[in-house]
């Protein structure tokens, strides 16, 4: 996938028009974006800004900011939320580009001690799982405006 066929790519090319219930903070080698899955309650995805498959194709002080940036970001979550734990995941085998799932987790959730991966495969075949991890009544604007105003204060 080339940059510009990257969805990610696309979304660094034009900030702006971002929801701003999506865009969270924009970090100097990365942005924060806030995720889909609404039953993970501050479920985050932090978007490296160079386009990059793997972290070794960083340089290295770029690296170590993109690690630096998604500690920021854990921090937000975790003091704006006090999930029970955060899952921390780096795949790229749907969207080859550089970019964390940062996942709270709960102690409602009935699959808590699985990965969340598991939930959301099931998503696909199982309409009742969609649901749930859709509906939750959580308004998205407050929940980005609660991590940013978490970040903004480290």
């Amino acid at each position: 996938m080339s940059p510009p066929d990257c969805p990610f790519c696309r979304k660094l090319s034009d900030l702006n028009s971002l929801p701003p219930e999506e865009l969270i903070w924009q970090f100097p080698h990365s942005m924060a974006l806030l995720g889909p899955w609404k039953y993970f309650h501050g479920y985050c995805i932090l978007v490296a800004r160079a386009h990059a498959t793997e972290l070794n194709q960083l340089p290295d002080v770029e690296r170590i900011a993109y690690f630096n940036e998604m500690c920021l970001l854990a921090k937000a979550i975790e003091e704006g939320f006090h999930p029970r734990k955060l899952n921390y995941e780096l795949l790229g085998n749907q969207v080859p580009h550089l970019h964390w799932h940062l996942f709270p987790r709960y102690d409602h959730d009935p699959d808590v001690l699985k990965p969340v991966w598991i939930a959301l495969d099931r998503v696909e075949r199982d309409e009742s799982v969609r649901l749930r991890l859709e509906a939750r009544s959580i308004n998205r604007l407050e929940t980005a405006d609660r991590l940013r105003r978490k970040i903004a204060v480290q």
